[in-house]
């Protein structure tokens, strides 16, 4: 891998890992395009580089936000700040326990072609779909809000619904978005806890990298150190950008066109 294709994968990486279309999915796409081979758990590891990438532009997007959370919580304020951050940990729960015990099992579907990215883009377009038919406008009118609130139950099945977006071509904004839609939390709620969520369980798997290279397995050869670098800033930078934008998209309940895109991409790739 050069520095121009790590420089295109983290453009692709920093607008998918907000629109709800699987940045994972897309990566293994233009992996294929550009002809890099890269074994499950390479692609993997660069994958990570370029997520916490994006983490990073997701606090710097939501800094107002995200500051007076981890006051309150460090704090043990007990206010509704508080017990927010505990929701989120409680949705990050699934997804560790599949990072901890199944993490093998999802490696080996990293770098596998596109027959798995197209089939899981045909589920991410069956999920948006589902959250924009079945939503109730009727009863938004009425009570005149969009949703309620996230519930400790809604915190817990999001989580879940994270958990399996660990797929490539499953899109993890927009599993976990199209799930609190369907659950009837608030849009604009839903899309920055969904970007919140996924803080945790990104840190800490990069975390651990660094503790494995710190332990003498160093930086991966078959990467090197520039791509990486090249690749972060590039997903940072237009992450920045997506992150904005998505929210509004969600506000504005706009995600039917991106269950169209994930349809036609998704077959695309099956038919590749």
């Amino acid at each position: 891998m050069d520095c121009i294709d790590a420089l295109i994968l983290g453009i692709v990486q920093g607008l998918a890992e907000y629109l709800p279309i699987s940045s994972s999915g897309h990566l293994e796409i233009c992996r294929e395009i550009l002809g890099l081979k890269l074994a499950g758990s390479d692609a993997l590891e660069f994958d990570i580089v370029l997520h916490v990438a994006t983490v990073l532009s997701t606090i710097v997007v939501l800094w107002n936000e995200f500051v007076p959370l981890c006051k309150s919580f460090f704090t043990i304020a007990r206010d509704d700040k508080f017990f927010y951050v505990c929701k989120i940990l409680l949705s990050c729960i699934p997804v560790a326990i599949v990072g901890l015990c199944f993490k093998d099992f999802v490696e080996q579907f990293f770098g596998s072609g596109l027959t798995v990215v197209g089939f899981c883009l045909l589920v991410t377009a069956a999920l948006l779909t589902f959250a924009f038919l079945f939503r109730n406008p009727q009863r938004e009118r009425v009570e005149g809000i969009k949703g309620h609130d996230i519930t400790w139950l809604d915190a817990f099945v999001i989580g879940c619904a994270q958990a399996v977006a660990v797929l490539p071509g499953l899109s993890r904004s927009g599993t976990t978005i199209a799930t609190g839609l369907l659950l009837g939390d608030k849009r604009d709620k839903i899309a920055q806890f969904s970007f919140f969520m996924v803080i945790i369980p990104i840190l800490g798997e990069a975390l651990l990298d660094v503790k494995d290279m710190i332990g003498g397995e160093g930086v991966n050869e078959s990467i090197g150190m520039w791509p990486m670098i090249v690749g972060f800033f590039a997903s940072f930078i237009v992450g920045c950008i997506a992150c904005k934008w998505m929210i509004n998209i969600v506000k504005k309940g706009k995600l039917i066109w991106f269950a169209v895109y994930c349809l036609c991409v998704g077959l695309l790739c099956i038919f590749w």
